[in-house]
């Protein structure tokens, strides 16, 4: 499967071997290849769930939703809603992620001047 940017390369192996192999092998191998639930529908659980924390990987989770089927309106939809449920300023860093994200696809879209 694929893996989240940030997060494609090994570069924990070095300091936390373990680390790095249980989530290759276990998260992403074992849990993310799970028929019961759409690559889709594990990268929407999974970016609103880092969103609700805070956590730094939620932009690197972003990037792969798109990659698995999400639209940027439903991203931003669904940091919408947890707003009310997680908090604002998490809400509103995750927004900031998100365009941060959109705007560096938008970069690599355009031509050349």
């Amino acid at each position: 499967m694929k893996r989240p940017a940030g997060g494609r390369g090994r570069e924990l192996a070095s300091v936390a071997p373990l680390l790095d192999e249980l989530t290759q092998e276990v998260l992403y191998d074992r849990v993310w290849e799970r028929p019961q639930l759409s690559a889709r529908d594990r990268s929407l659980i999974t970016v609103t769930c880092l969103v609700a924390l805070g956590r730094d990987q939620a932009q690197g989770h972003m990037e792969l939703g798109l990659e698995n089927g999400l639209s940027v309106e439903e991203l931003g939809e669904a940091i919408a809603h947890i707003a009310f449920y997680a908090g604002w300023p998490v809400a509103v860093s995750a927004a900031r992620k998100l365009k941060t994200l959109v705007d560096a696809q938008d970069q690599a879209k355009a031509p050349p001047l």
